[in-house]
């Protein structure tokens, strides 16, 4: 069995007709699927959605006193269908802002396309960098916070790879902000190590040789450290 990924299924979703809301008679908009689950903690059963964003609309509108006079809460709903289906449901949404931070529109998939874009850049570059074993543009793409995580994460397995000595003081104390990038990181300064046998010095944090007794930099025993 086949399963899609979430990119797979926006791509057939974008090539549908949005449907009408039954109430407002509105164009719905798309929408993405918040990762917390909702309702009967089952989940939707699909990445993306229909729904109603009309502020106009009866069944956004009337379900404000409907909810408050039947249940007292402070909710309504809004109307949504799931893609190539027919039937339409209501979900509840509890405030005018309500589930329009997953809109789908215009600039979310310019932005969308942007880091994929920026995405396969980098991994490019990565490519011919690691061909070349030229560890300063893997470094430079590595530290450079503006790159997506993707291009960082595979920048800082690879300077495990093909890294000089010299790539570890930039990245040693450098704080990523991301735990994969940051384990990938530390991995990556271990095989450098590895891979020259070298190791730090406990006291001074300079580069030795791993079979070092007294460190040059700072004059410490180190044998069994």
């Amino acid at each position: 069995m086949a399963f899609e990924t979430k990119e797979e299924v926006l791509e057939k979703v974008l090539e549908m007709t949005k449907p009408t809301c039954p109430h407002c008679e509105k164009e719905m908009q798309i929408w993405e699927v918040p990762p917390v689950n909702v309702g009967d903690g089952l989940g939707w059963g699909s990445p993306y959605l229909f729904l109603c964003f009309n502020d106009g609309c009866p069944c956004y509108t009337q379900g404000w006193d409907n909810l408050m006079e039947n249940y007292a809460q402070r909710a309504s709903y809004r109307c949504f269908a799931y893609p190539g289906e027919d039937n339409f449901e209501v979900m509840p949404v509890f405030s005018p802002m309500g589930a329009k931070g997953q809109i789908i529109d215009d600039q979310t998939l310019a932005q969308e396309e942007a880091l994929k874009q920026n995405i396969k850049r980098g991994f490019s570059i990565l490519a011919d960098a690691y061909v070349d074993k030229d560890d300063i543009t893997v470094l430079g793409l590595l530290t450079d916070s503006s790159q997506p995580a993707r291009v960082r994460l595979k920048a800082a397995e690879m300077i495990g790879d093909i890294g000089e000595l010299g790539a570890i003081d930039p990245i040693r104390d450098l704080k990523f902000g991301n735990t994969k990038i940051q384990e990938a990181v530390d991995a990556a300064i271990s095989k450098i190590h590895e891979r020259h046998f070298t190791r730090e010095c406990p006291f001074c944090a300079e580069i030795i040789k791993k079979r070092a007794k007294i460190c040059k930099h700072c004059g410490q025993s180190v044998a069994g450290e």
